[in-house]
């Protein structure tokens, strides 16, 4: 797992290398619904592709001009995570013709017909794992084979639901409850049930806070950034 682990690692860096700045902008639409959330991004954004230098913006307008400037001249590759509306796209990336040659740009959305109102080129469906095939994937996480053990079985239609079919819940959350005992089980889901299906990072964070193994928690983190 170790010699795969890194070479997937280099095989990011090697990709990443091919580009002078990137930008990794989550949460979008949480961060746009705050008082000045889309000035905010720009300046994130900005910060980055100008290695952490802080800048003022006045509007939104402003925001745009600065970056078109910014990304003048350099191949940058931009991340935008969970994206539902065209304001947010514009105010980011809604220069794209200023973007320099072999320039990436990766959104994600749960509104596909935004992503054709913004003309982008390529669309990939990210399919959710089918109920059989999450309860297997928790499972070897948790119990270290492909099925529930006996006294645990009652939990998994609850983290089932909870995990929606995202690989990276059901492994984070099978890693954080391993070895541990039917009441902790209950604590950690009784937490999860207030939490809305669409604020899964959180769900994550919890998970991640219960997870004890360094090596299991440094996993986590590498697949994570990816």
């Amino acid at each position: 797992r170790g010699r795969e682990n890194n070479n997937c690692q280099i095989c990011i860096y090697s990709y990443f290398e091919s580009f002078e700045r990137s930008s990794f902008l989550y949460n979008v639409r949480d961060f746009s619904e705050s008082t000045d959330g889309l000035i905010y991004l720009q300046k994130q954004f900005l910060s980055d592709i100008l290695d952490g230098r802080k800048i003022d913006i006045q509007s939104v307008e402003d925001g745009i001009n600065q970056i078109k400037s910014a990304v003048y001249g350099k191949r940058v590759l931009i991340v935008l995570d969970d994206v539902d509306e065209v304001d947010q796209l514009a105010a980011i990336v809604g220069m794209r013709d200023c973007f320099y040659s072999g320039s990436k740009i990766i959104v994600t959305t749960r509104h596909i017909e935004l992503l054709r109102a913004c003309e982008i080129e390529l669309i990939d469906h990210v399919q959710k794992l089918s109920i059989g095939e999450s309860v297997e994937l928790f499972s070897w996480h948790a119990f270290g084979q492909d099925h529930p053990v006996e006294n645990y079985t009652k939990f998994l239609t609850r983290i089932i639901e909870y995990c929606i079919g995202c690989p990276l819940a059901l492994q984070v959350l099978g890693s954080s409850l391993s070895g541990k005992s039917s009441v902790v089980w209950e604590s950690t889901l009784k937490k999860l049930e207030v939490i809305p299906n669409s604020q899964l990072s959180k769900k994550l964070q919890i998970s991640f806070e219960f997870i004890q193994d360094d090596h299991d928690k440094s996993l986590f983190l590498d697949i994570a950034c990816f």
